[in-house]
């Protein structure tokens, strides 16, 4: 849940009146992210509003704004370039710092993708950047017009239409990002790195997403968004990389993660209330941090999967896994394994197969889909093999849960 967008405005590198929105939680944020936006887009382009509001509703809040010559900012676009950006960004953060609290999460979008890792290191406070469709190369946003470079490079400037709209464009701009070289900023960047990018991006092809993530240094991810757009347009996708975000960016952004032997040991798991909402936990499994929650229904802010979301999940995963290693192991034309998991509990009569006759028991139904050139007895073998997995063979099997009083998980 969230409580609203705050209309702020602040000056920028080059002294203008910036327009910015401050996405806010429902309660005490977790932290601030700074958001900026794709070449000519404005703060309230579909994808930074629903990722802005999406993280909110994760406790984060988060500053969008329009940089000089945008939307409803002031300045003349054709005065600013890549140089000028990161001073805006740089504004941006020191408006945070010194009206909320510094943001520990920056997040840019396309060439402002670009722009916060040129940034990062003047936003000391910061501890995560994420990247959507961002190019390695600056430069690359020519492209966009590459049929009136050379007439601006020849007159000085020149008249262009990108999206339907006139933008002057003028040779020190072409200039600036020509000058510009991602690859030292982005190995000595020092923070956590997560890279976003559409195998099928027609504007800024996913080789950017190589290079970028070539020329960091760990800790660093990568996340597919398969058909999604460049813009993000469905709301799915800007939806999806809101979750993956806030799951993400959470391990770096809570100041006080697990400690002790349990949060060490392999194999086991680590579960402690985060403070986001009432119910809210933050889940840790050696290197890897997941939230759970419950929907808004239950009492809950749906910043995680519920518990038996969570259980549905490790049925599904095991399912795909084992699929996967029976058909690699037979060397079976298997492209992809998908699985669609329901929980749901049903009155224990209407259950055939199970013992109990009275009350209610957990249903648990799969939909499994097998991408691939595989004849039909090969198909049957692998719904088969599916009844193998080893969590379905422990839901039917007797568990034994112990519970003991540990300490204090923490002194404070």
């Amino acid at each position: 849940m969230r409580s609203g967008s705050e209309k702020v405005t602040f000056a920028g590198a080059a002294g203008d009146e910036l327009a910015a929105r401050l996405d806010m939680p429902a309660g005490a944020p977790r932290a601030y992210a700074l958001f900026a936006h794709c070449f000519t887009c404005s703060k309230d382009v579909f994808a930074a509003s629903r990722i802005a509001d999406a993280l909110a509703g994760h406790g984060i809040a988060v500053l969008r704004f329009d940089f000089t010559g945008l939307g409803a900012s002031e300045g003349e676009f054709a005065n600013t370039n890549f140089t000028s950006n990161i001073g805006d960004l740089v504004a941006a953060a020191g408006w945070l710092r010194d009206n909320r609290a510094a943001p520990k999460l920056l997040i840019g979008h396309s060439l402002g993708g670009a722009a916060v890792l040129a940034a990062a290191s003047e936003i000391p406070e910061a501890v995560a950047v994420a990247t959507i469709a961002a190019p390695f190369d600056p430069g690359h946003v020519s492209e966009h017009f590459a049929e009136d470079v050379a007439r601006i490079q020849a007159e000085g400037e020149a008249e262009i239409r990108l999206g339907g709209r006139s933008f002057r464009i003028r040779r020190q701009f072409l200039d600036d990002i020509a000058g510009r070289r991602l690859g030292p900023k982005i190995g000595d960047l020092r923070k956590a790195l997560m890279v976003f990018h559409a195998p099928r991006d027609e504007i800024v092809g996913i080789d950017n997403a190589a290079d970028i993530f070539q020329a960091a240094k760990h800790p660093k991810s990568f996340v597919s968004l398969d058909d999604a757009d460049h813009l993000l347009t469905r709301k799915a996708d800007a939806a999806y990389v809101a979750d993956v975000l806030a799951a993400w960016a959470g391990r770096w952004l809570d100041a006080a993660p697990p400690s002790g032997p349990a949060a060490r040991e392999e194999g086991a798991v680590v579960v402690a209330e985060n403070g986001n909402g009432p119910l809210g936990q933050d889940i840790t499994v050696g290197a890897h941090l997941l939230h759970a929650d419950e929907p808004a229904r239950y009492g809950g802010r749906d910043s995680g999967p519920s518990p038996y979301e969570l259980l549905s999940a490790a049925l599904g995963a095991c399912t795909t896994m084992t699929i996967r290693m029976y058909a690699d192991r037979k060397e079976w034309p298997l492209e992809k394994a998908m699985v669609t998991v329901r929980h749901d509990k049903i009155h224990a009569i209407d259950c055939a197969e199970c013992e109990t006759r009275e009350g209610k028991v957990d249903s648990f139904t799969r939909e499994i889909v097998l991408d691939g050139a595989l004849d039909e007895a090969q198909r049957q073998r692998l719904l088969e093999i599916a009844e193998k997995c080893p969590v379905h063979r422990t839901l039917h099997s007797e568990v034994q849960v112990l519970t003991t009083l540990a300490g204090k998980a923490r002194d404070d």
